[in-house]
């Protein structure tokens, strides 16, 4: 197993990780003093591509942590990361998204398109505007031969009324209708994790993912080849853990916990 005092660099899950909505988990604070101390580099990496390194610094900045946006990476960013390094495309995009989305891909160079034609790629990211017009226009480019990305499969989210559509019941749908399966690009899969990886410019084996799922975070982390640890702070709870066939390298109760061995590793 890895020990703690390998670890040159943490990528970081926001919600159930950092905060809860707009609350800070207990420790948050102490825990970035630790990172800084330790001179422990880090990512905030998260599969949410509707939001933006701005708007995600600027939570954590309301729960009293400062982060630059640069040390933020969502799916979105990574979605357009991967299409500009591996698409072998003509620069013209189908997405179904919402702002940040398109911020990400004309940031990365890529044109979007209004309708299929011309497009060489459809990337999918969760929109809470969508249309039978705008879903039938990417399954148009999906018949003609354009690649298929999402940015994240989280077929649902929790909102305060319940749970809800989220961007993989999109993705399903498209699937459904076309016979053809997206490349996934968040968590669990290795492309989020590839990006934080090239900006901390650190090796899988001296980097530690920071999740509270087994099924995204910790899955993810080991599909990377990364070093893994769960805290108990979000969806993940004990009882999921005895159950489960994922196995993180570490588990922590909280933030404080991990700050505490992180310390200790330090002293």
């Amino acid at each position: 197993m890895k020990t703690l005092d390998q670890i040159r660099a943490l990528i970081i899950d926001m919600d159930g990780v950092l905060v809860r909505g707009a609350t800070p988990l207990p420790g948050l604070s102490e825990f970035f003093s630790v990172l800084d101390t330790r001179k422990l580099d880090f990512i905030v990496a998260t599969n949410n591509a509707t939001t933006t390194p701005e708007l995600l610094a600027g939570r954590l900045g309301a729960a009293g942590v400062q982060i630059p946006p640069s040390h933020v990476i969502t799916s979105a960013m990574a979605a357009a990361d991967y299409l500009r390094h591996h698409g072998n495309l003509d620069g013209k995009v189908f997405m179904v998204g919402e702002p940040a989305l398109r911020q990400a891909l004309e940031s990365a160079g890529f044109e979007i398109c209004t309708e299929a034609n011309g497009a060489s790629a459809v990337v999918v990211g969760l929109d809470r505007e969508v249309s039978w017009r705008k879903l039938s226009e990417a399954a148009y480019a999906l018949g003609d031969g354009a690649m298929f990305i999402g940015t994240n499969p989280d077929p649902s989210i929790p909102t305060e009324r319940g749970i809800a559509i989220g961007n993989g019941a999109l993705l399903a749908a498209l699937q459904a209708a076309t016979g053809i399966k997206p490349l996934i690009i968040g968590k669990p899969e290795i492309p989020l994790f590839e990006l934080a990886l090239h900006k901390l410019d650190t090796q899988p084996d001296e980097t530690l993912v920071l999740g509270d799922r087994l099924d995204t975070d910790i899955l993810g982390g080991k599909n990377a080849g990364l070093a893994t640890a769960l805290l108990l702070t979000g969806v993940t709870d004990r009882h999921d853990l005895e159950n489960a066939s994922i196995r993180p390298d570490w588990v922590f109760e909280d933030l404080k916990a991990l700050s505490a061995e992180l310390a200790a590793v330090a002293a």
